[in-house]
């Protein structure tokens, strides 16, 4: 293969991966990364907890230096070098070096782009006031640890109940701040589904952090001293030492629209599975491309860290001649909240219904459930809420979320694999993985959601969600011990104990739709199997009284 010229502006994880792939699949290539910001490749998913001081070397963030690309890869990096245009026509890049102000061309054989992506920071008054911060890069983590320690900061206002802002919370929670959420839908998390995300929202309100959701910032003004003023559309105010603005980031596309390369709808660079732009001499990577959604075909920007890997290493490979294509994205990801995990991979319910793909009718069906992260006999067991949702047609799995305090991710990568490869909830069922009881369980929280998703297809079970409760309609049967009934209850309900539901079976109607349910689902399923068999038309409530509960006020 002939020496080529490899130009790759922006690094960090797609940029940098495509490099060193590029690298290692051939000697002879000219390859030259440039950056307009002082680092090449850094933890940006770390930075929370750099503020945090989790992690307490501002160098351990850094991935790769410009030393170890030219030393390892023979890979010249140049930073502080902005590319300020691309010629077509002429395969070359116009670059301004930002320390002396000098700008300079260079020709490239393949040109990849890996500008990533923006903090959307919201025009309104005051929005440029000092001690309003976003978090993207290690200057912007740099300057929040300053302005906390020199101002002695007490309290902080993070806008956006996403990722970053909940990462945020936790470690401002650490260094001894108060923190208000401000969030514009009804839920924190948005991504997830609602009922998933009131755990979530409990244990935060439980640290005292101030959840405002359903509020939307409208502008800032500067108090007295250092002191900042969060106006509310609502008409209330919140006084503040910082603002850690987290409402979501845009893509980097002014290079690309400046140089001709088609835009999708999302806003993003398109680009096809190769990671080729509308220029076959031109690839795009990372947060500023549009990806296909794998589950729903829909394309958007998902700025994700391990998509923006392969699409790197994917992009190095075709310019090599190799055939390599990205299969899409699941959005598969996790956030510890205090002390919670929360993990989901494919579409939210609340996405395939916006999408107009949720129909009650037939095909997509959901399953909840609440087991222990380990077996139950061995000392420290807590519960995973997991939400398994499913194609009822041929038992595909479509997507899961889960919120626990441990062994979350593990379950949630185990279904995102399965996703991968287009299993069933039957393979679920069957699934072998690894027991031991400080672990597992024989039967894991995997297999049990295969198990609950299978009965429902297979006719053994009917189930019912609260969402879709008629209480004039129902008639409700609990059927956990009076103990618990007393605690808690859904209101008309009937409590007769498993235990004793055939002695006393009479009292339920048969004339009548039954719903059974317990705490969780389980013993109400048993019920279900049993007065099904005596000619009772019934379902079984998913997740129980514990799902009701979550749902419970969510809008």
């Amino acid at each position: 293969m002939k020496k080529r010229r490899i130009l790759i502006v922006g690094g960090v994880a797609g940029g940098a991966s495509c490099a060193a792939r590029a690298r290692r699949l051939s000697e002879s290539a000219d390859i030259v990364i440039f950056d307009r910001g002082d680092y090449v490749s850094f933890a940006n998913c770390g930075l929370p907890y750099f503020v945090g001081n989790i992690i307490k070397k501002e160098k351990n963030l850094l991935m790769a230096t410009p030393e170890l690309f030219r030393d390892r890869f023979e890979i010249d990096v140049r930073l502080q070098s902005e590319v300020t245009a691309i010629d077509r026509a002429g395969s070359r890049i116009a670059v301004k070096d930002l320390r002396s102000g000098k700008s300079y061309s260079e020709s490239y054989d393949a040109l990849v782009l890996s500008p990533g992506a923006a903090p959307i920071r919201p025009q309104m008054p005051g929005s440029d006031l000092p001690g309003i911060f976003s978090l993207r890069t290690i200057p912007d983590s740099r300057q929040i640890k300053s302005w906390i320690s020199r101002h002695n900061s007490g309290r902080a206002v993070i806008v956006g109940g996403g990722y970053i802002g909940m990462e945020m919370t936790e470690n401002l929670l650490k260094l001894g701040l108060s923190v208000t959420v401000v969030e514009m839908q009804s839920q924190i998390m948005p991504l997830m589904d609602p009922e998933m995300a009131r755990p979530i929202q409990a244990e935060l309100v439980k640290n005292k952090v101030e959840l405002c959701l359903d509020e939307t910032v409208v502008g800032f003004e500067k108090g007295s001293g250092n002191l900042l003023s969060v106006k509310l559309k609502s008409g209330a105010v919140r006084e503040t030492d910082l603002v850690i603005l987290s409402i979501g980031v845009k893509p980097e596309t002014k290079l690309a629209r400046d140089a001709g390369l088609d835009i999708g709808q999302s806003g993003g660079i398109r680009v096809n599975k190769r990671m080729q732009t509308s220029d076959n001499k031109i690839w795009a990577v990372g947060d500023a491309v549009e990806v296909e959604d794998v589950i729903t075909g829909h394309r958007g920007v998902v700025p994700l860290a391990g998509p923006a890997n392969r699409q790197g290493r994917i992009a190095a490979d075709v310019i090599m001649g190799r055939d390599a294509g990205f299969r899409g994205v699941q959005g598969t990801s996790v956030v510890g909240i205090i002390k919670l995990v929360a993990a989901f991979t494919g579409p939210s319910e609340k996405t395939l219904r916006n999408l107009g793909l949720w129909d009650e009718t037939g095909r997509y069906e959901k399953v909840y459930l609440h087991p222990g992260d380990h077996a139950g006999y061995y000392p420290g067991s807590s519960p995973i809420s997991l939400k398994l949702i499913f194609d009822q047609t041929d038992g595909r799995i479509i997507s899961a979320q889960a919120v626990g305090k441990k062994g979350v991710e593990k379950r949630i990568d185990v279904i995102s694999m399965a996703i991968q490869q287009k299993a069933t909830v039957f393979d679920l069922e069957e699934a072998e993985l690894c027991y031991a009881p400080q672990f597992g369980s024989a039967k894991d929280p995997i297999n049990l959601a295969g198990m609950i998703a299978a009965n429902v297809i297979r006719g053994d079970a009917s189930m019912a969600h609260w969402e879709q409760l008629d209480p004039e309609q129902i008639f409700m049967l609990d059927v956990r011990d009076p103990s618990e009934f007393k605690k808690g209850a859904v209101n008309g309900a009937v409590n007769i104990p498993l235990n004793d539901l055939r002695r006393r079976r009479t009292e339920v109607p048969l004339d009548q739709e039954v719903w059974s349910y317990c705490f969780v689902g389980q013993r109400s399923y048993y019920a279900a199997r049993a007065l099904s068999q005596y000619g009772y038309h019934i379902k079984s409530v998913g997740g129980g009284y514990k799902t009701y509960m979550d749902r419970k006020g969510i809008s």
